[in-house]
């Protein structure tokens, strides 16, 4: 009997092509597509078309149909609101800058669409992620770089637990993005040369201030621009409008180039510095999920990503208490900006990752 996966189609070309090499694996195929916050007019969903749009899912319903596969729509926007959306506006409301694909990976497209694929008898739920789930030697699950390092996506599912891993396909790890257009226009799949989202799907106007003004009752007020010496140096518009790192956009002009260091939204202040100042050598996390080890016990060196674009630097993490660790790199690295994850790793494969609290 052939083992049944349910691949959530997105509506683009790498979840399009997971669904037909899961097919040509032999596997049962089910494809779904999660509604988790579509409520936008036709127009505005044509011109922004994310991942999740109301095109997206017309467009997984002919890719469905062109392979053959039954197809169903899901609905998760009380999920989504909760874990995702909500938590997006409260990170920045108070001072941090949020991951929201993170929280939509964990809960979303994992915790409720595997629970839900469980319940009608699915073995697996596959995805078109760039990364490759591993087993070890030692019975844990861990996620593997993407033979693509240009396009991996292993960052953004550090969360994942050990019974997700092991109920998780994901077959598009082991190619190029090249090479998964290619298949895709080979086997006549509509999405082959659709572009990538890029932006956060609920925000397809890239404007979160004014999303969070928008949906939740957050008042924005202005506030002080404050030097490390805590000197008054000007106005700013509202702590939600910045980010640790962040230059451009400050609405005010200053003797030198001035940078975000610091939000400290009980004060309603912006903390601004040289790029110096940007740079530290020391974090400290918390949430902290591990893959391919239960827990760090003696302090241990890995490679640390502190932004889904940032290479990776060399660090040592130790265990302060039971969920607070210590991450010391070797070399200065810029903009360590609570809210964010940090992903370790040993080699290719993730050791785990937390979200950084200071």
């Amino acid at each position: 009997m052939k083992e049944k996966v349910v691949v959530g189609l997105s509506g683009g070309v790498d979840s399009s092509v997971a669904a037909y090499l899961l097919k040509k694996q032999g596997y049962d195929v089910i494809g779904v597509t999660m509604q988790i916050w579509q409520d936008e007019d036709i127009a505005a969903t044509e011109e922004n078309g994310g991942c999740c749009g109301l095109s997206a899912v017309e467009d997984a319903r002919r890719i469905a149909n062109h392979l053959d596969i039954p197809f169903y729509v899901m609905n998760f926007r009380t999920d989504f609101k909760k874990h995702v959306i909500d938590y997006f506006i409260d990170e920045y409301v108070n001072g941090r800058t949020p991951n929201p694909c993170i929280a939509c990976n964990r809960y979303v497209k994992w915790e409720s669409l595997l629970k839900r694929s469980m319940e009608i008898g699915a073995d697996y739920i596959a995805t078109g992620h760039y990364a490759r789930v591993h087993k070890l030697d030692n019975g844990r699950y861990t996620l593997k770089q993407s033979a693509t390092l240009a396009k991996d996506q292993t960052y953004a599912l550090y969360n994942l637990t050990q019974d997700q891993l092991a109920k998780t396909l994901m077959p598009v790890g082991e190619y190029t993005k090249e090479e998964i257009r290619q298949i895709a226009a080979e086997q006549g799949l509509l999405t082959a040369n659709k572009p990538d989202s890029m932006e956060i799907c609920f925000v397809p106007d890239d404007d979160y201030a004014k999303y969070i003004c928008e949906n939740s009752n957050y008042e924005n007020k202005e506030g002080n621009f404050v030097d490390i010496h805590g000197n008054v140096l000007g106005k700013h518009k509202g702590i939600i409008h910045y980010t640790v790192g962040q230059r451009k956009g400050l609405g005010i002009a200053f003797g030198s180039p001035m940078y975000v260091i610091k939000l400290v939204p009980e004060k309603n202040e912006v903390i601004l510095g040289s790029n110096d100042d940007v740079h530290s050598t020391k974090l400290y996390c918390d949430r902290v999920n591990f893959m391919s080890i239960e827990d760090v016990n003696e302090p241990i060196k890995v490679r640390a990503k502190i932004r889904y674009n940032h290479q990776g630097d060399m660090c040592i993490v130790t265990k302060v208490n039971d969920d607070l660790y210590m991450c010391e790199f070797d070399e200065p690295v810029r903009a360590v900006t609570p809210g964010q994850a940090i992903v370790f790793y040993q080699d290719d494969y993730i050791v785990g990752g937390g979200t950084i609290i200071a």
